[in-house]
C-alpha cells in the first residue's frame, strides 16, 4: 500500500478513471487535470510524489507542460514525471527524456506496469537527487 499523492494530466476522462481505479487499489491518492494549464495550476497548490503526463492534449501538449515544470525555480522542478502515452513512435521515449520526462509508459496501461514504472521513476529521481 503506497501512501502518496500523484497528479495525472490527460484529456481523456476514461483514461483518468482507469488509472484512478488502479491507483486507489494501491492506496494512492490521485488528482487529475484534463489539460496542461490545469495540471500546472494544480502543481502550484499541492505537493505530489509523481506526475503522470499524457502527451497529446488540446491547447498545451505534455512535452510543453513538462518543460514548464522543469523551468520552475523551486523544488517542484525536480518532480518525477512519467509520461503515459499511446504514441508508438520509435523515438518517443528519447524525445520525452530529452524534454525532461523521467520515463515513459505505453497505453493501454496494465496495473503491474503502472506500479513498476511509478516505483522506478520515483527511485531513479531520488537516486539522482542524492548523487
Amino acid at each position: 500500500n503506497w501512501k502518496m499523492h500523484v497528479l495525472f494530466v490527460d484529456d481523456d476522462t476514461m483514461n483518468r478513471r482507469v488509472v484512478r481505479d488502479m491507483l486507489e487499489i494501491a492506496g494512492v491518492k490521485m488528482d487529475e487535470a484534463a489539460d496542461g494549464p490545469s495540471g500546472l495550476a494544480l502543481i502550484e497548490s499541492a505537493d505530489y510524489a509523481l506526475i503522470l503526463m499524457d502527451l497529446r492534449m488540446p491547447g498545451m501538449d505534455g512535452l510543453t507542460a513538462i518543460k514548464h515544470i522543469r523551468e520552475r525555480n523551486d523544488a517542484k522542478a525536480a518532480l518525477p514525471i512519467l509520461v503515459v502515452t499511446a504514441d508508438t513512435s520509435l523515438d518517443i521515449r528519447e524525445r520525452c527524456i530529452a524534454n525532461g520526462a523521467d520515463d515513459l509508459l505505453q497505453k493501454p496501461v496494465a496495473m503491474n506496469s503502472l506500479y513498476e514504472a511509478m516505483a522506478m521513476t520515483i527511485a531513479n529521481r531520488a537516486q539522482a537527487k542524492a548523487s
